[in-house]
């Protein structure tokens, strides 16, 4: 273990990195006897670039991905006990656009990670969609890619539907027939207008719902990025008879969300994999791009029933996601390059289309201060020494 304390101009005190913080926890359960883990969760992960592109226009993209960085961190990610969100927001998905998604979803298929794969299935192979029929078989021919890589759909909301003024009775329709024509399982996300702002009033009146119970044995749940902790709590609850699961997307409460109320109530079959049913939710977070190391001790605490190291540990995590994802929320992919670059996992903290310059140098410190006592930071010394470069 090591500990070091590192001075920032302008920060009052110096910023303390120990590399090894749970570890009094790691070791207590490390040796217990192995158990099916009780929470399905997925880390949503971001995409490295080349040193070359601080160079390069902006938009020169596919040119200047990182490709082996980009794939090792979703090797870390999965050897911390988590399965894979590919190509979803955390990746820029609506600015990389899809050849570029595509590639990650396949290769994220051959890297046959043992918690598996979802990934998103959208409509930006299309140039334009000309009207219900058209979204439906653009979102089902990506469902179909990610299943042929072995990966679990999820769909990605449709912007073409507010754009369009449409109604619940459509949205219930669309979904209902993508469902029936892609079959099961997939999940349902629900992005909230913090992250994208085209999408605010999706799934009006109760068409959520609806969708929820048109289909429950391929709708096998649903992603929840709404940052609005009663209204999943309610929602998981409604879904709990059909034995359908929340995956929460809230990075700002999902310690407690994920803790829920008591142990499973049942079991269900999702894939090859028997998920727990209760009054819990369920997780596909960007923050764990962040925190895998940390939260897979916490989740593995949970699943031995030490509520007490769980909430140690996530409540550090989550004040780490409360930072990352301060307004304007959809920047906080800077937090997370930054947090592996001071990790020494990636060689800079630039990200797709230079989004990394658009936080202020005293958010990065913040962040750099909350990751070091979320225990998320793994090279005291390596950090300490990028972090003193970095600041001057």
């Amino acid at each position: 273990m090591t500990r070091v304390a590192v001075t920032i101009p302008g920060r009052p005190d110096p910023l303390t990195i120990d590399d090894d913080l749970f570890s009094d926890l790691r070791r207590r359960h490390a040796g217990a006897p192995d158990v099916t883990p009780t929470r399905l969760v997925y880390a949503a992960t971001h995409v490295v670039m080349t040193d070359a592109y601080a160079h390069a226009d902006p938009g020169l993209v596919a040119e200047h991905i990182d490709w082996p960085a980009t794939l090792d961190l979703r090797r870390r990610v999965a050897s911390h006990g988590f399965g894979v969100a590919e190509a979803m927001d955390t990746a820029q998905r609506f600015e990389v656009g899809w050849p570029i998604a595509r590639r990650l979803i396949e290769e994220t298929g051959r890297l046959a990670f043992p918690h598996g794969f979802v990934a998103g299935a959208g409509v930006d192979h299309r140039d334009g969609i000309d009207g219900p029929d058209d979204l439906v078989a653009a979102v089902v021919e990506q469902g179909r890619l990610i299943r042929a890589a072995g990966g679990i759909p999820i769909v990605l909301p449709m912007a073409w539907l507010p754009q369009h003024d449409a109604d619940a009775d459509a949205y219930v329709d669309v979904y209902r027939r993508i469902a029936a024509t892609l079959g099961g399982p997939l999940f349902i996300h629900w992005l909230g207008p913090m992250f994208a702002p085209d999408l605010a009033g999706y799934f009006p009146g109760e068409s959520f719902e609806r969708v929820m119970d048109a289909d429950p044995l391929a709708i096998r749940g649903a992603k929840l990025s709404m940052l609005d902790a009663e209204l999943e709590t309610r929602l998981r609850r409604r879904l709990l008879p059909r034995n359908q699961i929340l995956l929460t997307g809230d990075d700002l409460h999902f310690g407690g969300l994920i803790e829920g109320s008591g142990r499973p109530r049942r079991w269900t079959r999702i894939v090859d994999r028997d998920v727990a049913v209760g009054d819990f939710s369920h997780g596909l977070l960007g923050i764990f791009d962040a925190i895998s190391a940390p939260a897979g001790i916490a989740l593995r605490c949970l699943d031995h029933g030490d509520h007490a190291g769980y909430g140690v540990i996530m409540r550090a995590c989550e004040q780490l996601g409360r930072v990352i994802f301060e307004p304007p929320v959809h920047q906080y992919k800077v937090g997370l390059a930054f947090v592996h670059w001071l990790n020494g996992h990636q060689t800079n903290a630039m990200l797709p289309n230079r989004l990394d310059r658009e936080r202020s140098r005293d958010h990065l410190v913040r962040v750099a201060a909350a990751a070091a006592a979320a225990g998320a930071i793994g090279d005291a010394e390596g950090a300490a020494e990028r972090l003193r470069g970095w600041a001057g």
